[in-house]
């Protein structure tokens, strides 16, 4: 199985990206849409969300209710992403030990996470004069 998107630039450094039925705009200087750096955050952010329920249900925390995260990347003195954080708001109750399980579990779960290792780089093929 594959995940297939399709971006396309017509000029600038905007793009719409296909996503099966739906499209997305992302703008490397953040005029027109979230530039690349806030895209990769939402991702990451609306990815780690499904995994908090879900480890939430296999820590002893079976249902988190509201979930709110407040995603925060640093910057390097090259504008490239440094360091992420998440600040993770949950309406019920849970106590500190139950919470440090859940975010374990939530790290193992998480797609995005999974992805972001140094190990991945997309392999590429390039090819002028197509359109």
């Amino acid at each position: 199985m594959a995940k297939a998107v399709t971006t396309i630039s017509e000029e600038g450094f905007s793009a719409t990206n296909e996503v099966r039925e739906f499209e997305v705009d992302v703008d490397a200087t953040g005029e027109e849409a979230p530039d690349t750096l806030e895209a990769l955050l939402a991702a990451y952010g609306s990815c780690y969300v499904p995994a908090l329920r879900v480890g939430g249900q296999q820590r002893g925390a079976d249902d988190l209710g509201r979930i709110e995260i407040d995603v925060t990347g640093e910057l390097n003195d090259d504008d490239k992403l440094e360091s992420v954080s998440f600040d993770i708001s949950v309406e019920s109750e849970v106590d500190e030990e139950t919470g440090e399980k859940v975010i374990e579990r939530a790290f193992e779960l998480c797609k995005v996470h999974d992805a972001l290792k140094d190990s991945l780089h997309a392999e590429t093929s390039f090819q002028g004069g197509a359109f």
